[in-house]
């Protein structure tokens, strides 16, 4: 099966759930990561002297690494202005986003739930933005049958040590699975293709949260045991 992962900035899928996507690729599944910035505007920058057009070409470059270590079956990486979907008109950003879901036709599209982990508010504006095209997509093609939030569980935003994360409750989770060590070992390996974050990563403690275990909420589906494969049941 085919499944679209829908982030805002670059390292948004590997601080997040780039081992379930090897996961799926090791099982034959195609997918495909579709990240909405360039992720031009971090402060990050300003250690280097880069301007954010400057900062989002290296970063691009660096995305272009991480999809070959992940070997992911496709990545697009769009140029809208990082840190400013906000103030963007949504329709332009739902746009974008329609056409890409419409070309490549997923089963499964994946983004961040309400809350967006962090809070932060591209997050939330992806995650938004996704979920009204699904809605609309869904009405008129059959071929488009979930839509997958990415969370994490209380426990696991307990245990960050610099960030303040939100999180799902037992009920919300609909999906827990389980993948192998050397998914974990292959998201390590894309964290480094980020060399200009390193630092960012080493003190964020985000490679210890990195775990065998992931969990999911799905829009408009219960499910109680949770799923353990994001495509169970299509």
């Amino acid at each position: 099966m085919r499944i679209l992962y829908i982030y805002p900035h670059p390292d948004d899928e590997s601080f997040g759930p780039a081992p379930v996507m090897r996961k799926q690729l090791r099982e034959g599944h195609e997918v495909f990561l579709l990240t909405l910035t360039r992720g031009g505007a971090t402060r990050q920058r300003h250690n280097y002297g880069y301007s954010v057009d400057e900062m989002g070409g290296v970063r691009l470059e660096e995305m272009l690494e991480v999809e070959r270590v992940l070997e992911l079956s496709g990545m697009t990486v769009l140029d809208l202005p990082d840190s400013g979907l906000k103030e963007m008109d949504p329709r332009a950003i739902e746009a974008v986003v329609r056409d890409h879901i419409f070309e490549l036709k997923p089963e499964v599209v994946a983004t961040y739930a309400a809350h967006g982990i962090s809070g932060f508010h591209d997050h939330l504006v992806s995650h938004a933005v996704v979920k009204r095209v699904f809605v609309e997509l869904r009405e008129e093609h059959p071929w488009l049958r979930r839509l997958a939030l990415v969370t994490v569980p209380e426990e696991v935003a307990a245990a960050s040590p610099h960030f303040r994360l939100s999180w799902s409750t037992p009920a919300e989770i609909d999906a827990e699975i389980t993948v192998a060590e050397e998914d974990v070992e292959r998201t390590q390996r894309a964290l480094d293709c980020y060399v200009t974050f390193l630092e960012t990563i080493e003190k964020s403690g985000i490679r210890e949260m990195i775990s065998t275990r992931w969990v999911f909420e799905i829009f408009q589906e219960d499910h109680d045991p949770p799923l353990t494969d994001l495509f169970e049941g299509l």
